[in-house]
């Protein structure tokens, strides 16, 4: 805090809007007819989709934000039992098979339709069971 006890807050990115989707035309849309938005970084232009910035770049963006917990990683491990909490697979059940502290996702191992079927989530989509 400040001396006189105000907190003073900062805009770090001014100008920027920092948006994790699932890409499809529909999602494409929504975002660049968004009032207020003139551009879109990693986009040529005219209407074509952006290329997604990599794990690599944004990370030391949401550490200096405060996102990212580093703890998280180390609260999994392989063969853990976890439900997946969010997504389209929500409420789907599985073993972690492998971790990659990355990308910030795992490799969970499910059942669908009695078959085993191995899916990539990250982090945030799962809890331990």
């Amino acid at each position: 805090g400040l001396p006189n006890g105000k907190v003073k807050i900062k805009n770090l990115y001014p100008g920027y809007i920092f948006v994790e989707m699932i890409m499809t035309t529909q999602s494409w849309f929504v975002v660049r007819n968004t009032p207020g938005v003139t551009g879109i970084a990693g986009s040529s232009g005219g209407g074509k989709m952006p290329t997604p910035i990599s794990r690599e770049e944004i990370e030391p963006v949401l550490k200096r934000m405060g996102l990212v917990d580093e703890s998280m990683y180390d609260r999994y491990n392989v063969g853990d039992n976890v439900k997946i909490i969010s997504g389209p697979l929500e409420g789907t059940e599985g073993k972690i098979m492998s971790i990659d502290k990355d990308t910030g996702a795992c490799r969970v191992n499910t059942v669908f339709f009695g078959r085993s079927t191995p899916v990539d989530v990250e982090f945030s989509e799962i809890e331990k069971i």
